[in-house]
């Protein structure tokens, strides 16, 4: 019984160190295991942020290709802008056109953007009178943007070039609520108008819009202001354009006058006033004038533009476009040289018959002549312009056609 017992307690001693050896290598096997563990999950998190990086390297990458694209696609453009134009003056041969035309008057610009068809009759317009002066006044369509009918129809006339500025950079505008189409076509007129004076080097242009018919006299009436510009640079610009040029106010078509107002729709200017305004292109008239005509030698058609309904129906339908031809070569400008053209207009001023309220257009109408009626501020300018049918519109202290504060219709003076 003792030996059993003996051998018993040997048999559990070699159970309980097997047991112990047992657990021993167990705890050793998990600690390992543990230890693979931990191994393999920070070789998962390296991976995953790996990954991550990756991740975010092909984003940007993505983003760096969208990028390049659209590089690409502008130097496209502006390869086809370039061989468009190439192919453009060889095709009309302008370098032996300016060989040929040492002094030209004036380069006309007609500024388009996407508008083909008013483009065409403002084209049509033009060069109905153009053929005997087209070496005086080479031709050009600057178009904005990229519009292919635009441009086909533009490039479809050999007596003209064919520009194109194209403006992809952001626009910041100085104050908020400002329309940016404002400062696009700003910076189109800039590019265009450097183009002509800069680079083609002409002494003064003639700006257009797409949407305008001019006179039979539009050019010789430019030339003889070319003289004028050149002589009195107290003059800003030569306008064809006169607001209140409606059918019922004018009749004097040899009548010209300065104004305080900038007129547009058709004006000319120089090449040393375009030096002050190129750097920052704004309205700066610095006590300057502009010579206006009575009557319109410019029709502006463009009542799907941005004057529309009744604003355009008042306004721009009604305007009388001269259709008289006169030899402009044979007129004395010499009257409207600033310091002549105070004497001329201090006498229409003091020759007009005053007149005063009530019935103002009533009395106006039984005059014959000139008539002058005095208004003491702008809210009374406005209240006789609203009677008339007039303009009312002031800008920066000026009503339009102005000169001196004083407004005229037909020489009948406000």
């Amino acid at each position: 019984m003792a030996r059993w017992s003996g051998g018993f307690r040997c048999l559990l001693l070699l159970v309980a160190i097997a047991f112990i050896y047992t657990q021993v290598r167990l705890f050793k096997a998990q600690s390992e295991y543990a230890d693979k563990i931990a191994v393999a999950v920070e070789g998962e998190n390296h991976c995953t942020s790996q990954m991550r990086f990756l991740i975010d390297e092909i984003s940007m990458q993505k983003q760096k290709v969208v990028v390049l694209e659209e590089k690409v696609r502008r130097q496209e453009e502006e390869c086809e802008q370039l061989r468009t134009l190439v192919q453009n003056l060889e095709r009309k041969g302008v370098k032996s056109l300016f060989e040929q035309v040492k002094a030209p008057v004036a380069a006309v610009v007609i500024m388009a953007c996407n508008r083909a068809d008013y483009l065409e009759r403002t084209i049509n317009s033009i060069f109905k009178y153009h053929g005997t002066v087209a070496s005086k006044f080479p031709v050009f369509v600057s178009q904005d943007g990229s519009n292919s009918d635009v441009r086909t129809k533009a490039m479809s006339y050999n007596q003209l070039t064919y520009m194109q500025h194209l403006d992809y950079e952001p626009v910041d505008t100085e104050r908020p609520g400002e329309l940016i189409a404002y400062y696009k076509i700003a910076r189109h007129y800039k590019w265009a108008l450097d183009q002509l004076f800069y680079k083609h080097n002409f002494n003064r242009v003639i700006i257009l819009e797409d949407d305008m018919e001019i006179s039979p006299d539009f050019f010789d009436y430019f030339e003889a202001g070319a003289d004028l510009l050149d002589k009195d640079r107290s003059i800003m610009a030569i306008s064809s354009w006169n607001d209140n040029g409606q059918k019922q106010f004018v009749h004097d078509p040899y009548a010209l006058y300065r104004s305080d107002f900038f007129p547009g729709l058709g004006w000319m200017l120089s090449k040393p006033t375009w030096d002050e305004l190129s750097p920052k292109l704004q309205e700066n008239h610095k006590g300057r004038q502009f010579i206006r005509p009575e009557i319109c030698r410019t029709y502006n058609f463009g009542e799907h533009g941005s004057s529309l309904g009744q604003f355009f129906n008042q306004y721009l339908k009604p305007i009388r476009l001269n259709d008289v031809t006169i030899d402009w070569k044979k007129m004395n400008l010499t009257y409207l040289m600033e310091d002549k053209y105070v004497n001329h207009f201090a006498n229409m001023v003091k020759d007009a018959k005053p007149l005063y309220e009530p019935n103002l257009v009533l009395k106006t109408n039984n005059v014959d002549g000139d008539v002058r009626i005095q208004y003491t501020d702008q809210t009374d300018f406005e209240d006789i312009a609203r009677q008339f049918g007039i303009f009312e519109e002031w800008k920066d202290g000026i009503p339009r056609t102005a000169y001196k504060g004083c407004n005229m219709i037909l020489k009948k003076l406000l």
